[in-house]
């Protein structure tokens, strides 16, 4: 009886740690009249960034078969875990010149959702 406990134990632990390492997006869909202003805003934003230390992977697409979302723009940031993902956005929110960015992408866009995606891993 011991054994299956601690048995048990042991695969709870070892599927936190794989579900701990598992890819992380980040995803957040705009609407925007100017979709090119709004990708020059996102470059500089990757330096900013960068420059900061994140971590995360941006890339900007447009949605086509979208259905009522089709035409709006996508940007999603890939972590290598929820964890990494977590430490980029202590360093967004604590940086004066990365708050100042994101609230100057409002000008820019109107968010129409903003969420996290866990990668499944066997």
């Amino acid at each position: 009886m011991r054994l299956k406990s601690i048995l048990g134990v042991a695969a709870a632990l070892l599927l936190v740690a794989v579900a701990s390492n598992a890819a992380v997006s980040r995803v957040v869909v705009v609407q925007t009249s100017d979709a090119a202003a709004y990708v020059k805003a996102i470059e500089q934003g990757k330096a900013l960034i960068k420059a900061k230390g994140g971590t995360g992977a941006i890339r900007v697409w447009r949605a086509r078969y979208a259905g009522e979302n089709a035409g709006a723009v996508v940007v999603a940031i890939e972590y290598a875990s929820l964890e990494a993902l977590a430490k980029d956005e202590v360093k967004l929110s604590t940086a004066p010149d990365l708050r100042a960015w994101v609230q100057s992408l409002d000008k820019l866009r109107k968010v129409v959702s903003d969420s996290i995606y866990e990668e499944l891993v066997p």
